[in-house]
């Protein structure tokens, strides 16, 4: 049976994800901060393959009880990033981004997935399996207010590549799902009508296209892998 272990999946893009690989048959590991949203979302999911553990990605005590508990399953196949912060919000300009917060942004959206993936390469290398890093457009464009989140996903990005570069028996992959209607996306624009983004249920399939194909490490986007009939290129923008 296949292993995943998905972070930050009681909403959003990881809980669709996770709902979508628990119909696959897979068996899941997922985390989250808020006990409650995870322990829902893992009856949710309704699959009796899935492991909830609560927790912040950020603390290295949880991520070594979500390496313990790999260890308990004997192997992992998928680690998917998906936990992330958004920062100060309302999102304000660099000149005046508060530093300390600056600082637990790039904990939880860049050093953390290193963390953890450092906690649970030796299982990943084993099964020749497969990193997912979710990023953002953030990341590549420069938009005004985004410098926090945007700058941190830059990061998580060329952590990606390196890594993909370093370790040839695994793929890994920087995601980007595109702007999706999430908790977040609100968070960004408060009080604005997001209605017009697609739901995460709809990016889902790029990122099951990108583990059924498996083309070389590099960074994609949904948009590119949802065009019917489209090549998937190495290290596609």
């Amino acid at each position: 049976m296949s292993v995943a272990l998905i972070t930050g999946a009681s909403r959003g893009f990881g809980f669709a994800l996770a709902h979508a690989l628990a119909e696959r048959g897979w068996h899941l590991l997922i985390d989250a901060r808020g006990s409650e949203a995870l322990e829902r979302a893992a009856r949710e999911v309704g699959s009796d393959q899935v492991t909830a553990i609560a927790g912040d990605v950020a603390d290295p005590e949880h991520r070594r009880r979500l390496r313990e508990a790999v260890l308990e399953l004997g192997s992992l196949d998928l680690l998917v990033n998906n936990a992330s912060t958004l920062g100060a919000a309302p999102l304000p300009g660099l000149e005046r981004y508060p530093i300390d917060e600056l600082e637990r942004v790039y904990r939880i959206n860049a050093i953390a997935p290193l963390a953890l993936i450092q906690e649970l390469l030796p299982f990943l290398t084993e099964a020749s399996g497969t990193i997912v890093n979710i990023t953002s457009d953030a990341a590549v464009e420069a938009y005004e207010g985004w410098g926090g989140y945007g700058s941190a996903k830059a990061a998580l990005d060329q952590l990606s590549a390196v890594l993909g570069a370093e370790q040839q028996s695994i793929c890994v992959y920087a995601f980007d799902p595109g702007d999706m209607r999430t908790a977040m996306q609100q968070a960004a624009f408060p009080g604005e009508d997001i209605s017009d983004r697609p739901e995460p249920e709809v990016m889902v399939p790029a990122l099951l296209r990108l583990l059924d194909e498996a083309p070389p490490s590099g960074r994609y986007r949904a948009t590119d892998l949802l065009v019917p009939g489209s090549a998937v290129g190495a290290g596609a923008l």
